[in-house]
């Protein structure tokens, strides 16, 4: 997949099918565009997804994740638009005109029933009908994918984030929520008391479900395994900055300086304050036991 990221100077030479949207969490109702993208690209267009980088903000995903989840589809390019007045005041037609058609040589565009874009969000789905004929494109509009007959949304994802509701969450994401960041020293206190972990701070604008123990699914480039994730503070330690620590099972390697994800599964319990080392090791050891009980009896392992 070619990226294409701060620069609205994107050139595209080959008639293309467009995509576009926010993609916060390309989550299944996402996945619907991207699968009938896919479905043109097997025609002979350029697959495109483009999304407008947006104000730092706390979001699903990170620009990493989202990144990878858009390679990992198969979508020809991805363009991640600069969040700059050039395109943010740009009047609906001429977003249409000179972006999509010239730039982008849009000959298909692929969006949602309540897709909005250009000045003051002044462009919709009956705009881009009327001007098919005049700019030689054609507009394609899937419904919406929903779940017990609500509409599978980022905001959706967001409240059962919100409630540690990991089944749901993942559920409407199509996959297992991550969190990806770069293993780093930490008390160490694991190792002393004969459970290693490992530490990763996540980006500052990740949206982390609440402080807790969670049931994970950990991925490296050189292994894969289970393990149990604290996401808080350790205040048995006086932790302060909320950081993402997991036990690992099966795996005793040196990780530190390396990328991994951390795929949050299943809410096992609220983090809190123990009154002694000797019992939060007690209850880590409660929570490992839990987990392997739960890897063993779930049946997608």
């Amino acid at each position: 997949m070619i990226e294409i990221y701060d620069t609205t100077e994107f050139q595209q030479a080959e008639p293309s099918v467009v995509t576009l949207g926010k993609f916060d969490g390309l989550h299944r109702g996402h996945q619907k565009l991207i699968r009938e993208v896919l479905r043109l690209q097997d025609l002979g267009y350029y697959g495109i997804a483009f999304t407008i980088a947006p104000e730092e903000s706390p979001a699903l995903l990170t620009a990493k994740e989202k990144r990878d989840l858009f390679e990992a589809s198969g979508v020809d390019c991805m363009i991640r638009c600069p969040y700059v007045p050039d395109i943010l005041g740009m009047e609906p037609e001429t977003f249409v005109s000179d972006v999509l058609v010239r730039q982008m040589k849009a000959r298909y565009i692929v969006v949602g029933t309540d897709f909005r874009f250009g000045y003051k969000r002044r462009g919709d789905v009956t705009l881009l009908r009327a001007l098919q004929g005049k700019y030689g494109f054609r507009l394609l509009v899937l419904e919406k994918e929903r779940h017990e007959g609500r509409e599978i949304s980022s905001t959706y994802i967001k409240e059962a984030l919100a409630d540690a509701d990991m089944e749901l969450v993942n559920h409407l994401l199509g996959y297992t929520y991550p969190v990806t960041g770069t293993v780093e020293h930490g008390k160490h206190l694991g190792r002393c008391i004969g459970m290693p972990t490992i530490n990763l701070v996540p980006d500052k604008w990740k949206l982390l479900p609440p402080k807790g123990v969670y049931f994970s699914e950990v991925h490296s480039s050189r292994f894969d395994c289970h393990g149990v994730t604290n996401v808080g503070c350790k205040p048995t330690v006086g932790g302060a900055s909320v950081g993402v620590e997991t036990y690992l099972y099966g795996i005793h390697e040196d990780l530190y300086g390396e990328s991994v994800k951390v795929m949050l599964k299943h809410f096992r319990r609220p983090e809190r304050k123990f009154d002694s080392i000797e019992e939060l090791k007690t209850q880590m050891q409660q929570d490992t036991q839990a987990g392997e009980k739960y890897f063993q009896t779930s049946f997608f392992g």
